[in-house]
């Protein structure tokens, strides 16, 4: 293990740029969801199907994408996917209407799902050699990206039109991919080879687990049931992403980087939950946080939906984002050490399914009632997850 350890340091490093990259690009595309809705003329449920398209790409690409990373290896399928990803963010500011939008935020999305799992994957897969629970680190990553995404998407939004912005964010994300890319391909075997001389079992290898045999019947179930917990998280996830900005801006009257400022907030502070994740989990273990940060996150959701001013709803934005902060780490972690890549692929899956399922229900339920109270939702589900976890606290999240 010694000889291995500057590498695996390195790879490290640059898959925790992937992530990083991820988020960024990501945020830069949330903070223009009001430009874009204004230009194409969407109502609230009309943008709710559009940015159904993001979620239902990501969903659609899942399962294959596990595929992909078991027969090409997890790191090559990261840099195709970032390229993907870099491009295709430059193509919702060309559309004007919603269904043109939706079909479009379906490219975007499948290289979004794509590069999710294939670079879970390869964080899976990294873990196991270095045995320590540094999953949240990663997803950390995403969320500083993403804070900083926002953050320059807020400062730019009165300078730049959404065609110039998104136009830059793709020669940020290839330039990235390009300096990135190259080390993570170089450090493609390491970990197997790691693996191959005893450092660390492979994924999907458990106590009771053969090498090489498909998962039985109860890892199949402990894999579905992270799966719900990873749904419940993405679903508030997404609503702070798709919603959160124009809860802001339309409901409490702020000003469009203020509005930016929301996800912003929200993403400080998972990135902040997550930078701690590691040593909660070493010394909470998954059960404890779990039922913690469902309990944190239902009762932030509740004030930053119903809160009468926009500083209260910034505040539960910020108390929402701590407490969903290490739930998708954890549940696709375990799941993947259980299954390997198609293990992240079903509970990534399931868990976008919760932003697939979010964006048209949250629509549709600001149309019938109104969007505050559409996004109490994410409270509930945030509970959900919690209750999921303590429920199973003998057996699937220990």
């Amino acid at each position: 293990m010694p000889g291995h350890q500057p590498p695996l340091v390195r790879l490290r490093i640059v898959l925790t740029a992937f992530f990083a990259l991820d988020g960024f690009v990501f945020a830069g595309w949330v903070v223009r969801i009001p430009a874009i809705k204004h230009q194409t003329g969407a109502s609230a449920s009309g943008l709710g199907l559009a940015l159904l398209g993001v979620s239902a790409g990501a969903v659609i690409t899942m399962t294959l994408t596990g595929r992909l990373c078991r027969r090409y290896g997890s790191h090559r399928v990261t840099v195709v996917c970032a390229v993907l990803l870099s491009l295709s963010v430059a193509l919702p500011p060309l559309t004007h209407s919603a269904p043109t939008l939706g079909a479009v935020l379906l490219v975007f999305g499948a290289a979004y799902g794509g590069i999710n799992v294939a670079f879970n994957s390869a964080a899976v897969d990294l873990i196991a050699v270095m045995r320590r629970p540094i999953m949240p680190s990663f997803h950390a990553a995403f969320s500083l990206g993403g804070m900083v995404g926002a953050g320059l998407g807020g400062l730019v939004a009165g300078r730049f039109t959404p065609t110039q912005h998104l136009l830059g964010l793709t020669v940020i994300g290839l330039v990235m991919t390009a300096v990135a890319g190259r080390p993570l391909l170089r450090y493609g075997g390491l970990v197997p080879q790691a693996m191959a001389d005893g450092e660390a079992a492979a994924p999907g290898e458990t106590a009771g687990q053969a090498p090489g045999r498909r998962p039985d019947r109860r890892t199949r179930g402990l894999v579905v049931v992270f799966g719900l917990i990873a749904l419940c998280t993405a679903y508030g996830e997404g609503a702070m992403a798709d919603w959160g900005a124009l809860h802001l801006e339309q409901d409490l009257g702020t000003s469009a980087a203020l509005a930016a400022a929301g996800y912003s907030c929200f993403a400080l502070a998972m990135t902040l939950g997550r930078l701690t994740g590691t040593t909660l989990l070493e010394r909470l273990g998954r059960t404890r946080t779990v039922v913690a940060g469902g309990a944190i996150a239902s009762a932030g959701m509740f004030l930053a939906s119903l809160a009468p001013s926009a500083w209260a709803a910034l505040l539960g934005f910020a108390v929402t984002g701590l407490g969903l902060a290490n739930l998708f780490p954890v549940a696709v972690e375990r799941a993947g050490a259980l299954a390997g890549p198609s293990g992240v692929a079903v509970a990534s899956t399931l868990g976008y399914g919760g932003m697939l399922l979010g964006p048209p229900a949250i629509g549709f339920m600001a149309d019938w009632f109104s969007l505050p109270v559409a996004l109490t939702s994410v409270a509930v589900l945030a509970a959900i997850a919690a209750a999921v976890g303590f429920a199973t606290r003998g057996s699937a999240v220990r």
